[in-house]
């Protein structure tokens, strides 16, 4: 399986579906029948962060060859339609428009048509994915962090420069203007002074 760069959009999913309840679906989900291997799949994905399409999940459930058979695949599929109506899976949008539909569960767990409750994930599955998912928005926080701190200190460095600038061109003029001098001085004061305390964080 391609390796999916999670949008802001699919984390948020993703972080319902990890504390969602228990689901009411009007279909059967028995295990050892399609619609059961096909949710476990699905929820295996889920909890390493992936949304599989219909070859990714046929590929975990069946092996590579089935992948290959036309026939079969189609069949995949109209169970996951089937799925998808019973408010089971649901289809992810798709970042391209010739990418296979990319399947989720709405839940880890359900109470199926003959009232049977389904967990396909355990509590501690579910906490790891959560400290997983924690962590890849960390990831994600740091560079877009970096990128801000950077922006400020140009802003600081760039309002300093210009602040110097008016203070060496207001004492080369024959008459200093006292305001241009004062302001200018204690803007590029001000400016120092929150650049030394950025840096000094760092």
């Amino acid at each position: 399986m391609s390796q999916h760069k999670l949008t802001p959009r699919e984390i948020r999913f993703l972080q319902e579906v990890l504390s969602a309840n228990y689901r009411i679906v009007n279909i059967r989900l028995r295990e050892g029948e399609y619609q059961y291997n096909l949710a476990e799949a699905i929820a295996s994905f889920q909890l390493e962060l992936c949304f599989p399409d219909v070859k990714d999940i046929t590929k975990r459930l069946y092996g590579e060859e089935k992948t290959n058979d036309t026939k079969f695949i189609r069949k995949i599929q109209t169970i996951l339609k089937k799925m998808e109506k019973s408010n089971v899976v649901t289809i992810m949008k798709k970042e391209k428009p010739w990418e296979l539909q990319r399947y989720a569960l709405l839940s880890f767990k359900f109470q199926d048509v003959d009232k049977d409750l389904i967990i396909l994930a355990t509590n501690q599955q579910i906490k790891q994915t959560q400290g997983l998912l924690h962590s890849l928005l960390s990831q994600q926080e740091k560079p877009r962090a970096i990128i801000n701190l950077k922006s400020k200190i140009f802003v600081l460095v760039f309002v300093i420069v210009a602040s110097y600038a008016a203070i060496l061109w207001d004492l080369m003029q024959l008459a200093i203007n006292p305001i241009i001098f004062v302001s200018a001085f204690s803007i590029a004061v001000a400016c120092s002074l929150m650049l030394g305390k950025i840096l000094s964080q760092e």
